[in-house]
């Protein structure tokens, strides 16, 4: 029996079994599909993706694949500027806050980690047909392998879905949908630039919003290019696909000479919340439990943050600590995706507007609106919905990552000190935790560090960029605990609270009986 099974190959998937498998457990993944994808779908992540892919250790290898895209912007049919979002050069998460990627790339990197972990087995070619809930794991009997020479159903304790927004796992559970009716039918179109040189003036992220055609230009990193356009109805899409008459859309940016029309597809932009993510054993994560439209660019950064939040809760359960931890997974994922999907929609309904009155009723309130402000908008996103946290007013939102300095070692806080659940104290001014407290800390896996101040000692770490010190300046907050997925569990304003913080933890990840032996199952 597996720790876990993982169904579904893509960027998810991949992202779900490497932490699992990184944390120790047996992971088998069960791919429908022989071989990778190997065309693009996704084009962008943010900063908090990138931390993630950084703790898994592609980050630096991705870099030369990517371009750091700054600014976003929303232009009407004469080209007069709209909307203008910006990104900064290092966001709240160390890195960039907006990279265009060609998806295989990705892909690729994701794949030859996940290869090299000797726990991790990959199944490609392996369809799922059926699922069995047993009373120790679940059976899925649609891969059938041989033993001894008999049939034998793969078994794992829990298995999470990441098969897609087609997901079979969904309709075998009957799990329903919530549809907030925002559905538009659109043509993606990528390109190969064979010089990028040739084509400077080529737009990196912009969206058309013309009412005789909404249309999307966005890079998909230093070599590739998406051009998207929105379709009257799903039936013209034979006739628009046609090369020459792609050619023809696409001529005023790039012509034949310069680039390779790598792929042409439909597409419709969809806006569903899976009714629950959870049915016992079995989670949906990713498309499976929600989908988008794309005008954030955050569909695959919501699977990444769904496979981060599930990871170190299944790393617990797995160890010994009550399944009901599980139960967190979509009480804090969901109100952050539904916020998402409403923003995504509420961006949609701007750039697809068809009625040439009302669009140019939106192009002058929008041009008001931004000489008025006079600044690009900058993208917020909300925290986490209740779950593994306490009542203070930072804990469910995203924990600064910056860079820190120890034992004369630099970089970025997870690069010299490592991940998992880190508790900072603020002792600048020289306070320190206890035995009583540190003790505590070390037994539930907690690390403990103190921010200290570079001119009266060289213990602790140093707040390179001080990051750090402006936090704990603008909260009051003397100590942070943040979790494995950079979200913070809780804050107390004396360290004479941290035993109650660590409490919280305590009470929600500590085994119930004795734990369990990571990888103890036997592989069919």
């Amino acid at each position: 029996m597996y720790d876990v099974a993982v169904i579904g190959y893509g960027p998810v998937g991949m992202v779900t079994a490497a932490l699992l498998g990184q944390a120790g457990h047996d992971v088998v993944v069960l791919e429908r599909y022989p071989t990778l994808y190997n065309l693009p779908r996704a084009a962008i992540f943010d900063d908090e993706t990138m931390r993630t892919f950084d703790r898994l250790g592609i980050a630096r290898g991705l870099l030369p694949t990517l371009h750091v895209q700054r600014n976003y912007e929303w232009r009407n049919g004469a080209g007069e500027l709209l909307i203008e979002h910006d990104f900064a050069a290092v966001g709240g998460q160390g890195w960039a806050e907006w990279y265009m990627m060609y998806q295989p790339y990705l892909e690729d990197a994701l794949d030859g980690l996940v290869r090299g972990l000797g726990n991790v087995e990959i199944r490609m070619n392996s369809p799922v047909t059926g699922l069995r809930s047993t009373r120790h794991g679940v059976d899925v009997p649609g891969v059938e392998i041989q033993v001894e020479g008999s049939d034998t159903a793969v078994s794992a304790r829990y298995v999470v879905a990441c098969d897609g927004g087609n997901s079979f796992t969904r309709g075998w559970l009957g799990v329903g949908q919530e549809d907030y009716g925002f559905s538009e039918p659109w043509m993606v179109c990528d390109f190969r630039l064979t010089d990028p040189a040739d084509v400077p003036d080529i737009p990196k992220a912009r969206q058309v919003c013309d009412p005789k055609q909404p249309a999307s230009i966005i890079s998909l990193g230093p070599r590739h290019h998406r051009f998207s356009f929105m379709l009257d109805s799903v039936d013209s899409f034979p006739v628009e696909r046609e090369p020459d008459r792609v050619w023809a859309r696409v001529a005023d940016h790039v012509d034949r000479s310069r680039a390779d029309l790598v792929r042409v597809a439909t597409y419709t932009f969809r806006s569903l919340v899976a009714e629950r993510w959870r049915d016992g054993r079995i989670l949906l994560a990713g498309d499976a439990a929600h989908q988008m439209p794309p005008f954030l660019g955050q569909g695959m950064c919501s699977g990444v943050r769904d496979a981060q939040n599930l990871a170190f809760k299944l790393d617990a359960v797995l160890r010994g600590a009550d399944d009901a931890l599980l139960d967190t997974y979509q009480s804090e994922r969901e109100p952050h995706v539904r916020a998402i999907i409403a923003k995504g929609i509420e961006l949609g309904r701007v750039q697809t507007m068809r009625d040439p009155v009302a669009a140019a009723e939106r192009d002058a309130r929008l041009i008001a609106r931004r000489e008025a402000d006079g600044r690009p908008e900058k993208m917020r996103f909300p925290g986490l919905g209740p779950g593994l946290r306490d009542t203070s007013p930072q804990a469910g939102h995203l924990m600064p990552h910056g860079r820190v300095e120890s034992h004369g070692t630099g970089g970025l806080f997870d690069e010299v000190l490592g991940r998992g659940f880190v508790l900072l104290v603020d002792g600048r001014e020289g306070a320190s935790l206890d035995a009583s407290a540190v003790e505590p800390a070390a037994a539930l896996g907690v690390a403990v560090h103190h921010l200290t101040d570079r001119r009266l000692t060289t213990e602790g770490i140093t707040d390179v960029g001080g990051v750090y010190g402006r936090w704990f300046d603008e909260t009051g907050s003397a100590a942070v605990l943040w979790r494995p997925d950079f979200y913070i569990l809780g804050t107390v304003d004396s360290l004479s609270d941290v035993p109650a913080l660590l409490k919280t933890l305590a009470t929600a990840v500590q085994p119930i009986q004795a734990p369990a032996t990571v990888g103890e199952g036997i592989r069919p």
